[in-house]
């Protein structure tokens, strides 16, 4: 099942990429942005999961000489981290974006040659 979620996470970072580099749109860039976003959150998690272990809170004391396995809680604090970071950066390119518009009236990213040599 993880290879599953870690073929999706792969393909979503895919869609990213090829929308960050190809399309002339500005909100679709930004939409693959956020899909790439996604799909490397979707990865670390996928990548730290272990199968059959154990929650990183321990509800009782484990018995003397028996070491329980138990699920590694960085890649999940990391992701956690990440997901507000994209969140704070996709609003601030949803608002770039906006403004973009308001002062050319595009969305195509070939109408923005002003700082362009």
């Amino acid at each position: 099942m993880e290879y599953v979620i870690l073929i999706t996470g792969l393909a979503l970072i895919l869609m990213g990429l090829y929308g960050i580099m190809y399309i002339k749109n500005l909100l679709r860039i930004v939409i693959a942005f956020t899909l790439f976003d996604t799909g490397i959150n979707i990865v670390m998690v996928t990548i730290g999961y272990i199968r059959n272990a154990a929650a990183p809170i321990l509800d009782q004391m484990p018995e003397a000489g028996v070491t329980p396995v138990i699920v590694d809680p960085v890649p999940q604090a990391l992701v956690l981290t990440s997901i507000v970071i994209g969140l704070g950066v996709s609003a601030l390119m949803l608002t770039y974006v906006l403004k973009l518009y308001e002062d050319k009236k595009s969305l195509d990213i070939n109408n923005f040659k002003d700082l362009k040599w």
